[in-house]
């Protein structure tokens, strides 16, 4: 004779749920209170190299010099360089070009100072390479070094 005991299941299934009943808000207060490093500012800078006309793009020398020129000594702390690709559109037409993204850090507390530097350093792109614009994202984060 066979006897079938579900029992132990019963018993499985209500440790179990004891677990994670004790380990999932656990889990959960340590995300959203984690913390580590300071409040910063992540801005992105987005650089088209395309020109109006029949003009040749922006060359990548011509771009390590404005950022030689403009960008570090605003930033002289430091700032990572990307390449990208870009398309955007003009009278139905998807115009790609090279671009390159600028990311730059600085403490949340320098935010609106920093916040001019960053838009001297766009008109100066716009006029020196004749651009419709320079994107820009901010976004709030931590950061430490």
């Amino acid at each position: 004779m066979n006897f079938i005991s579900d029992t132990r299941g019963r018993v499985g299934g209500g440790v179990l749920l004891a677990l994670l009943g004790a380990g999932i808000p656990a889990l959960v207060g340590a995300a959203l209170h984690s913390h580590v490093g300071e409040p910063y500012q992540q801005t992105t800078l987005y650089f088209g190299t395309e020109r109006p006309g029949d003009r040749a793009p922006v060359a990548e020398q011509e771009f390590l010099g404005f950022l030689d020129r403009e960008i570090t000594p605003a930033f002289p702390e430091g700032l990572t360089l990307l390449d990208g690709r870009g398309q955007w559109q003009r009278a139905g037409k998807v115009i790609r070009e090279t671009s390159y993204e600028v990311v730059l850090l600085y403490p949340e507390k320098e935010a609106e100072e920093r916040s001019a530097r960053i838009e001297r350093i766009r008109q100066a792109y716009e006029d020196q390479y004749q651009q419709d614009s320079v994107g820009r994202s901010d976004d709030e984060v931590t950061a430490e070094f």
